[in-house]
């Protein structure tokens, strides 16, 4: 499996030969503007069929990706600056990003701010959600958990102390919230 690290799909490798010829730190070679109009524009479903299956309808394309492979395990960081994290091995870190996406064989310890969560395999430890958290059949979820919208898929796991932090102004009246009442 390979990673790329801020690249986007619609750009074309450079030759190996090429690459020492050219200048580095941003010089743009000049053959770069004439690509594009020779380059027919690719269509994503069918050019890529693996990779439309494992993206969600949720996640924002483009922006910055991590993924941390089967088997890998990531322990002790702090991660920033990402706009998705995709877990298919062991994380034990911190972080504030966008999304977090955790497989089924995929484990997340420690502590998440996200705006989007979408969990098939296990988180354990301090969860924020500012937007919305989708607990998938297999998805296991512990621990204190802050929440703006869940769902979860019949089969999925949610314990531990648990809140919903929908803001009492968007809501009708001064009704006190459930989580808050228990």
């Amino acid at each position: 499996m390979a990673l790329h690290f801020g690249k986007r799909e619609t750009e074309q490798p450079k030759p190996l030969s090429s690459g020492m010829a050219t200048p580095r730190y941003g010089a743009a070679s000049p053959s770069v503007p004439q690509q594009p109009a020779a380059t027919p524009e690719p269509t994503p479903p069918v050019a890529t069929p693996a990779a439309a299956a494992t993206s969600s309808s949720t996640v924002p394309e483009g922006g910055s990706k991590l993924t941390v492979g089967p088997n890998i395990k990531l322990k002790g960081v702090e991660i920033t600056d990402c706009d998705t994290l995709v877990v298919e091995g062991l994380v034990e870190a911190t972080m504030d990003s966008r999304v977090i996406q955790i497989a089924q064989q995929g484990e997340f310890k420690g502590s998440a701010e996200i705006d989007i969560a979408e969990i098939r395999g296990v988180f354990d430890g301090n969860l924020t959600v500012r937007q919305k958290l989708v607990i998938y059949a297999t998805g296991k979820v512990t621990g204190k958990i802050r929440y703006g919208k869940v769902v979860i898929e019949e089969g999925g796991q949610l314990s531990g102390d648990i809140e919903c932090t929908v803001s009492t102004a968007s809501r009708s009246g001064s009704k006190p919230s459930m989580a808050l009442a228990a």
